[in-house]
């Protein structure tokens, strides 16, 4: 059971839609960083994106449909047009078709879990390095400059690449959306798991790898969170990949399939909280960042 952020963040809703559309493969038997499990990750992913861009929005302005996205209908007929041993182009990738119916490097992320086992998991955010640039004086904070997650109009991309149409147009009193994804997951009704991080568009796909990494690769939750990322937001259609990420003969075979590979600096900063099956806690602090794990 996983519980997320709904719009204006897109994260809980993309998130739950890659994590569903992993149930339809082994990506256990597969292995981590191996071509076949990242080009599969890497079709998921630019499919989620096309439907945040078309769908998502603050609900209060826009019909989300919640309903239809997280279908186990439309989740499988997503699937059945990932082919094993090619990408698709992300010029051929659409939206949902409904009938009737960004965030920056520095945001802020915590888990925490207290001693009698209540859960939080919190991101917040000015979007890009201080906000707008106004400090307020004598309050001692920074102004936001948080209007650039708003589609400008439609096909414009913000300053972290991400596509938007109406359904994140800017209208008075309506929230942008976001990427945020705090996300708190229990396991048999009890507590699992909790985890996010900052990153801007790279947050949902930040905290989908980490999860991936413990359930299907039998990772700890330090190993999870230091692994190396790779990121696909369907447009621009690349899969970017941390220096060292991924092994120069499977960087061939993902070319192979018709993947573009770019290279680039950290993706996310995640901070988890994992439950081992002794029920004692591990906290995974991304080295990445000044990230760090404790106890009290």
């Amino acid at each position: 059971t996983a519980y997320s952020m709904a719009p204006s963040s897109s994260g809980g809703i993309a998130l739950i839609q890659l994590l569903k559309m992993s149930e339809h493969f082994p990506l256990q038997d597969f292995g981590s960083k191996t071509a076949r499990t990242i080009h599969l990750m890497t079709e998921m992913e630019r499919r989620v994106y096309a439907d945040r861009a078309e769908h998502l929005g603050d609900s209060d302005f826009w019909d989300v449909p919640f309903t239809e996205l997280l279908s186990d209908s439309y989740i499988a007929g997503r699937v059945n047009k990932i082919s094993m041993d090619n990408a698709t182009s992300s010029e051929d990738v659409r939206a949902m078709e409904l009938e009737n119916i960004a965030e920056s490097e520095e945001t802020t992320h915590y888990s925490i879990i207290d001693n009698e086992g209540n859960a939080v998991s919190l991101t917040t955010t000015i979007n890009s390095a201080y906000g707008s640039k106004v400090f307020v004086e004598g309050a001692g904070f920074l102004l936001n400059n948080e209007m650039d997650d708003f589609s400008s109009k439609p096909g414009v991309p913000n300053k972290y690449g991400l596509l938007g149409g109406a359904a994140n147009s800017i209208q008075p009193g309506k929230r942008m959306l976001s990427a945020m994804t705090p996300t708190i997951l229990e396991k048999d009704g009890k507590l699992f798991m909790v985890v996010g991080t900052p990153g801007g568009s790279t947050i949902i796909t930040s905290v989908y790898q980490t999860i991936v990494n413990v359930i299907d690769h039998n990772m700890t939750m330090s190993e999870a969170v230091s692994e190396k990322r790779f990121h696909h937001q369907w447009k621009p259609d690349q899969i970017s990949i941390e220096e060292g990420a991924i092994d120069d003969a499977v960087i061939r075979e993902l070319e192979e399939m018709g993947h573009r590979i770019k290279r680039r600096g950290s993706i996310g900063k995640v901070d988890a909280i994992l439950v081992r099956p002794d029920g004692s806690y591990e906290g995974g602090a991304d080295p990445r960042g000044d990230d760090w794990a404790i106890g009290l």
